[in-house]
């Protein structure tokens, strides 16, 4: 019979840092605001990584902003 300070039989753990979501760190589950997740942050994550995936109606709405939404090959100098 084992006593109390006997290490255990076996350890058996299957989660690991290394098994995380690259995007929310999620080891169990993903986070609610995972890229993986929720459509509309997808949608934002996409737009930073490919601007020419932006919307119409988004193009507009920062462009009454004010702001310009380009990738750094299509700004002037």
């Amino acid at each position: 019979m084992p006593g109390r300070d006997d290490p255990p039989v076996m350890h058996s753990n299957r989660y690991t840092a290394a098994s995380a979501c690259r995007h929310c760190e999620g080891v169990v589950r993903h986070l609610s605001w995972c890229v993986t997740q929720n459509s509309r942050v997808n949608y934002a994550y996409q737009v930073l990584a490919e601007p020419y995936r932006l919307s119409i109606r988004d193009g507009l709405i920062l462009h009454a902003l004010g702001a310009v939404w380009a990738s750094q090959e299509d700004l002037p100098g």
